[in-house]
């Protein structure tokens, strides 16, 4: 969720994910430190090799979607880019691209904290895209909507102000758009109440057909409560396996590899939900192959469900995207990294 450091090399492929997908396999709010083991040390063994990148550059916070034959990607603000994105045929090898998916910023946003592009398709064939910003005159991150008729932009701004600013409870970030069995369409997002020292929840909505507009109140699903999570839960994503709701969400500090994946099942879309007892990935989990694993998308693919995430590199001064298969073992989610 929270913003690049620098740009890393230009592109490389995940050699890991690449192999499993090719057998079948197949949504913190300031800069980090240049090293933010120096305040927490390093959770992970010191001569652990690191996983590659699937995009071996700053693209944390990654959003997934397909148009027909190819995959895109959306992420976290860069230098000089709103909104950055990228494309794959096989979501092993990426190109990322040049332009702005986001080039022109809403009148109520200032620039330099566009965080977590959501995107999915219309069904006029349109694309929504759900955005974090600075709200200049609340003074917090709130959550913004864009068009396009094109995935790869430009996205254009709508409405006259933010889509969500609960400013009361710290803000809006880390939009997620889920779109339930019935076709109705909804938003996920979480209160930034660590920002202000309060509970963080993240929270459901409905939207319209469109996209464009909320309807009814937020229902609130779940808040930081477990010792792994440290202050905040954030970046939500939903899904649906197995007729059972599963809402996936990352935990702890960003900025170090206390960052997290956690999760949690209802059997109602509003829950309640319960969550499971600890983080399903996490930098230990990975045998420290994977630093401070986060900002997670899960989508489906032919072969089987996918989950793009990032994580840092050896010198934390950039965050890259991962892409592996989401395994499930009665209905316990879990990342194959081999």
């Amino acid at each position: 969720m929270a913003r690049p450091v620098r740009r890393g090399r230009v592109v490389a492929a995940s050699v890991g994910a690449a192999a499993a997908i090719a057998g079948g396999a197949l949504g913190g709010c300031a800069s980090g430190p240049a090293d933010p083991r120096d305040a927490t040390g390093p959770s992970s063994p010191a001569d652990a090799a690191l996983a590659p990148f699937a995009i071996d550059e700053d693209f944390p916070d990654p959003d997934l979607v397909r148009v027909g034959d190819l995959w895109w990607a959306y992420a976290t603000n860069g230098p000089g880019v709103n909104v950055r994105a990228a494309t794959s045929a096989d979501l092993s090898e990426w190109e990322v691209s040049a332009v702005d998916a986001l080039p022109d910023l809403p009148s109520w946003a200032s620039s330099g904290k566009t965080w977590a592009p959501d995107v999915s398709a219309l069904p006029d064939g349109r694309f929504v895209m759900y955005f974090t910003a600075a709200a200049t005159a609340e003074g917090t991150q709130c959550i913004g909507v864009a068009t396009a008729t094109d995935p790869g932009g430009p996205f254009l701004p709508a409405g006259d102000g933010p889509l969500v600013c609960p400013v009361d409870d710290g803000g809006a970030i880390d939009p997620a758009s889920f779109v339930d069995a019935d076709g109705s369409r909804w938003l996920l997002f979480k209160n930034d109440g660590n920002s202000i020292g309060a509970d963080t929840w993240l929270q459901l909505q409905r939207v319209s057909d469109d996209g464009l507009a909320l309807s009814g109140d937020p229902v609130r699903l779940i808040r930081q409560d477990q010792p792994w999570e440290h202050d905040l839960v954030e970046a939500p994503t939903l899904v649906r396996h197995d007729g059972r709701y599963v809402l996936f969400y990352s935990a702890a500090n960003y900025a170090d590899d206390s960052y997290a994946m956690g999760y949690a099942t209802a059997d109602a879309l509003t829950g309640p939900y319960a969550k499971a007892d600890g983080p399903f990935f996490s930098t230990d989990r990975s045998g420290g192959r994977y630093l401070g694993p986060g900002g997670q998308d899960v989508v489906a693919t032919d072969d089987g469900d996918v989950i793009a995430f990032h994580s840092w590199d050896e010198l934390y001064l950039y965050r890259g995207m991962h892409v592996a298969p989401l395994r499930w073992n009665d209905g316990v989610p879990s990342v194959a990294t081999g």
